[in-house]
């Protein structure tokens, strides 16, 4: 049996009653959590680009846009909202972003096919299975290969979540994840000059998945050794000279359950940029006068080096808002100044910041031989003063296994987002019962937002 039979033959077996209590409230997070960004985002102009192109291709709800989409362009908008600002979930173990794919595929397929509260449960923990197994089978992989994770994996995932509740055979499943193999793409060269490519990876995942289900479903054979073969996906984007080990993505399925790995932001930028946002805040309280520090060294794993710190240039003055969100010289200046990394610290205006982009200019990194990423992801920063010099160390991810969020931090945050979007009291209210009851008796009447 290849893995994708196994895999398959697991996820049509599952009974929802089987999913661990951790995990489903975890996916309860998850889903509030990322339907509060899609919505924070709705206003952008990278969304309002997709809007404009797909408005008018069918009669689906797009959370954010109203009534005027068909299933595959509301998955897209809607998966690029998600992962836009980089405030969407992330997971320990080698970063990968599972609600910004696998939450959009799973709202325009339930409206698509009528599903119930109980199969986008179900859809979803398959999906979230299979995206942070394939993180775990070869971590940095594939980013050293010049691939994102989650535009790569998410394709998997939404395709092994739909195929498990849209009746079909185990067959039929692992033929849809071999076909997702050919779907799947997303390179990482937004990096040099922040593009919002990285942005509508998630989307576009989305978008491949549901398509590699609906064909297999129609019996499009696919190949079943698409994993581990010879030509395979691991052949394919991830550096070959990293060890792989395939074990992860059938171990003790249905008693070990990745999901609970994964982490929540409390900082709009990237993963591994958020350790060290928290020392910035920390060092504020003891450093009153930015303008006595002399430098801020970093102490990072290698693995982050080159999408969080070079080219220095770069990195140091970012171009764009979205190149700030991968700029840890910028993220750990706008945390030190302004006490947070929030939506409104990456905009035009904040990266004209002479303040910030002068703070910025004086941190510099070193490689951390006993770094642990990308096992755990921590940040030290070592701040030399007028007055002397000053240690800060975050010793996890604040909001991951080692630090986890609460039902209230989720709140929190999904309030300050709806917020942000300037959304109506009545949508509100609408969206906050939509979401409350997304996995008993889904109502998408109540997404609808103009």
């Amino acid at each position: 049996m290849t893995i994708a039979e196994e895999f398959s033959s697991w996820a049509k077996s599952l009974s929802t009653k089987d999913i661990s209590d951790k995990s489903r409230q975890t996916l309860e997070f998850l889903f509030k959590d990322i339907c509060g960004v899609i919505v924070s985002a709705r206003n952008e102009n990278y969304v309002q680009s997709l809007v404009k192109t797909y408005k008018g291709t069918g009669s689906l709800i797009s959370l954010g846009h109203g009534k005027n989409f068909d299933m595959s362009s509301a998955a897209i908008i809607t998966g690029t909202a998600a992962h836009g600002e980089d405030f969407d979930d992330t997971f320990e173990g080698n970063p990968m972003h599972v609600g910004a794919s696998m939450i959009p595929a799973m709202l325009s397929a339930a409206q698509k096919f009528n599903l119930s509260g109980d199969q986008i449960l179900k859809g979803m923990i398959v999906g979230s299975e299979l995206i942070c197994r394939l993180a775990l089978v070869a971590p940095t992989a594939m980013h050293k290969q010049c691939f994102h994770p989650t535009a790569v994996c998410g394709t998997f995932g939404v395709a092994a979540g739909l195929s498990s509740v849209l009746n079909m055979s185990e067959k039929q499943m692992s033929s849809a994840l071999g076909v997702a193999g050919s779907f799947t793409s997303g390179i990482i060269e937004y990096l040099a000059e922040g593009s919002w490519t990285k942005r509508v990876h998630p989307g576009w995942s989305a978008n491949s998945g549901m398509n590699a289900a609906l064909i297999a479903k129609s019996d499009f054979y696919g190949p079943r050794t698409v994993f581990e073969g010879e030509h395979g996906f691991f052949k394919a984007f991830a550096l070959r000279e990293i060890e792989r080990d395939y074990s992860h993505l059938t171990d003790k399925l249905g008693s070990r359950w990745e999901t609970e790995n994964l982490a929540f932001k409390p900082y709009a930028c990237g993963t591994m940029a958020q350790p060290f946002v928290d020392c910035a805040v920390k060092l504020k309280e003891k450093v009153k006068d930015p303008k006595k520090i002399k430098s801020i060294l970093a102490k990072v794993g290698e693995g982050t080096v080159h999408r969080l710190w070079e080219p220095s240039k770069e990195k140091k003055n970012p171009s764009t808002p979205y190149s700030a969100k991968f700029s840890v010289p910028y993220c750990v200046a706008v945390g030190f100044l302004r006490g947070d990394a929030g939506l409104s610290e990456f905009n035009e205006q904040s990266i004209k910041d002479k303040e910030i982009l002068e703070l910025a200019g004086k941190v510099q990194y070193e490689i951390d031989p006993n770094d642990e990423y990308p096992k755990n992801y921590t940040g030290t920063l070592i701040c030399e003063t007028d007055d002397g010099v000053f240690k800060e160390h975050q010793p996890c991810f604040r909001g991951g296994r080692k630090q986890p969020v609460t039902k209230e931090d989720i709140e929190k945050k999904y309030q300050a987002n709806l917020k942000f979007s300037k959304i109506g009291d009545k949508e509100i209210k609408n969206l906050n019962s939509f979401v409350d009851t997304i996995f008993e008796k889904p109502d998408f009447t109540k997404i609808i937002i103009q």
